[in-house]
C-alpha cells in the first residue's frame, strides 16, 4: 500500500469513515464549491475611495513609503526621484514582459527578467492589494519574476487604484476569476523584518529592507 494511502487509511479509521463512503465525498465536495465565507472584520468591507485611504494609510503605518501617479507614465519620474532621494543607485530591474516596460525610463537604467544578487532594486506591478492590512498581492510570471520580491534590498510596487479591495476573500475572488492560477501568490505587508534575536526589530532578514508603493489612477 502506498504511503499516502497508509496515512489516509489511518485518518478515516480515527475517523471511523469506511473508505468509499459517497454521500461524504459528495458533502465535502459541495462544501468546497460553494466556498463559503467564514467571518469578516469590518475594516475588511471597505470598497472604493474608502479601500485606497485604508490601504495606503495600512502601508504606511507598516514602513512602506508610498507615492501617488496621476497616471501610469509618470511612474519613472516618480521611481527616479525616490531612488535620489534615498541615495540608490539609478538602475532597476523589472519583469521581462511587464506592461511598464515601454514607459521612458531614461535616464535610468533598465535590465529584464529575474533579479540577479547584484541587483539593488526591483520593480514590480501588484495583481491587488488588501485594504484590511495593507497588503500587496503579487503573481508570480515572466512579466513578474518571484525573485524581484526577495533578492533585491529595495522593492518598488506599481498598483492601480482599481485594483485595492477591502479584504482577503475580494483578492482571492479576482485571482480565480482571472483564470489559471499562478505558480506562486506572494502576499507583502510591509519590508521584510523579523525579531527572532532578542526580540530586536531588523529589517531585510528574509527580503527587501525598503518597500516603496507608487499608486496609480
Amino acid at each position: 500500500m502506498p504511503s499516502r494511502d497508509k496515512i489516509l487509511a489511518s485518518v478515516r479509521k480515527s475517523l471511523n469513515v469506511p473508505a468509499g463512503d459517497l454521500a461524504r465525498r459528495l458533502q465535502a465536495e459541495a462544501r468546497i464549491s460553494a466556498r463559503a465565507r467564514g467571518t469578516v472584520p469590518a475594516r475588511a468591507t471597505v470598497t472604493g475611495g474608502d479601500a485606497v485611504v485604508a490601504f495606503v494609510a495600512r502601508l504606511k503605518a507598516a514602513a512602506v513609503t508610498v507615492a501617488e501617479a496621476a497616471h501610469l507614465s509618470d511612474v519613472p519620474k516618480l521611481a527616479a526621484e525616490y531612488l535620489r532621494d534615498n541615495n540608490l543607485p539609478a538602475r532597476l530591474r523589472m519583469g521581462a514582459e511587464q506592461d511598464f516596460s515601454g514607459l521612458p525610463w531614461a535616464p535610468l537604467e533598465i535590465a529584464t527578467g529575474r533579479a540577479e544578487a547584484t541587483d539593488e532594486v526591483a520593480i514590480a506591478k501588484a495583481f491587488a492589494g488588501v485594504a484590511e492590512t495593507g497588503t500587496l498581492v503579487l503573481t508570480s510570471g515572466a512579466d513578474n519574476p518571484t525573485t524581484l520580491n526577495f533578492l533585491p534590498e529595495t522593492q518598488i510596487v506599481v498598483i492601480r487604484a482599481g485594483d485595492v479591495v477591502g479584504g482577503y476573500e475580494q483578492a482571492w475572488d479576482r485571482l480565480r476569476a482571472a483564470g489559471a492560477m499562478p505558480r506562486t501568490v506572494n502576499w507583502i505587508s510591509g519590508p521584510s523584518r523579523t525579531a527572532d534575536i532578542e526580540q530586536t526589530i531588523v529589517m531585510g532578514a528574509h527580503g527587501p529592507r525598503r518597500l516603496h508603493v507608487i499608486l496609480t489612477s
